[in-house]
């Protein structure tokens, strides 16, 4: 085989002289069928009898089962060669499976298009109290996102959470609009391992950092990591851990961790730095379906935050 999906020379001649034998095989058996005559009884059986009653007639075939036996030949002869079917040999009408594919898409694309378009003129607050619009952008989010965010938008460890308000570039419309269709290339956390002084100097940092977002830390490296931390991580993060969202710096003073809050997880991110990439879809969606993902995915942002409105109401009322 060639990679460009042709058939080497070898084997396309095998597959034409199998093919034309296997079709000319085929004529051969139904004209010696015909034509030879086994030797039957006087009254016109092979002798071969079944349960004792049934016997077998020296009959020839119907002219019209032959016919259609001649005709299935016809055919295949025909389709070989109006089709593809012969190596590489293309047929006189140039048909191809991608040809039909792109055709059919591209015929469903127009059909779809024309519902759908205008969504491009809905505001964001009739985008996302559409429930068609809501629909669309859950199948489409199921399609292409949820491999990396979860079917939910939970995310994993390396993928974003979308169901909080926690963004690392931004939650507004537009921004989700650019991020999906653009894609988005992170700057990098740098390896500071060296920077640092080594292994001690990023377990003092890391400590520092689980002090920020309240968790259980050794006090003694946190006050150590506070003076590192503050020559090194305070231009992207800043003073409090609040992050900077024009940077991409994640937010370090609360629960939701991109990469895990345990001290084995913050040493690597701090010693040997971390790098993510969200790719582009504008190939793979167009504009009015970009729109209906990002209203689905700010819907899947508010209906946590309701949820967890509604819990609150509830443990404060038991």
């Amino acid at each position: 085989m060639l990679n460009d999906g042709m058939l080497s020379n070898g084997w396309h001649w095998l597959v034409v002289i199998g093919s034309i034998a296997n079709i000319l095989a085929c004529w051969w058996l139904l004209r010696w069928s015909a034509k030879t005559k086994v030797k039957s009884n006087d009254d016109n059986t092979t002798g071969h009898i079944w349960d004792e009653d049934i016997t077998e007639l020296n009959n020839p075939l119907p002219r019209w089962w032959l016919g259609l036996f001649y005709g299935s030949i016809l055919f295949a002869l025909g389709y070989l060669v109006l089709y593809p079917g012969l190596g590489n040999y293309k047929g006189t009408l140039g048909w191809s499976q991608e040809s039909q594919l792109v055709e059919d898409t591209t015929r469903v694309e127009s059909k779809i298009a024309e519902t759908q378009k205008f969504w491009n003129d809905y505001s964001t607050e009739d985008l996302l109290s559409n429930r068609s619009v809501l629909k669309t952008g859950k199948r489409i989010f199921a399609n292409n996102c949820a491999m990396c965010h979860g079917s939910g938008g939970q995310g994993a460890i390396g993928y974003p959470n979308l169901t909080d308000k926690d963004w690392q570039w931004g939650h507004g419309f537009d921004q989700l609009v650019d991020i999906i269709t653009n894609g988005r290339t992170a700057r990098g956390m740098m390896a500071w391992k060296d920077s640092l002084g080594g292994e001690q100097g990023v377990k003092d940092v890391a400590a520092y950092v689980r002090k920020l977002g309240g968790l259980e830390h050794d006090e003694k490296e946190a006050e150590v990591g506070m003076t590192l931390y503050n020559k090194t991580c305070i231009g992207c993060h800043g003073p409090t851990g609040a992050g900077l969202q024009a940077l991409g710096a994640p937010k370090l003073s609360d629960e939701y961790w991109l990469y895990g809050s345990d001290l084995d997880s913050l040493y690597e991110t701090i010693a040997n730095g971390r790098s993510g990439q969200m790719p582009a879809q504008k190939d793979l969606l167009n504009s009015y379906r970009i729109r209906a993902v990002v209203a689905y995915v700010m819907s899947l942002s508010k209906k946590n935050e309701e949820d967890n409105k509604q819990a609150n109401v509830k443990e404060s009322s038991n």
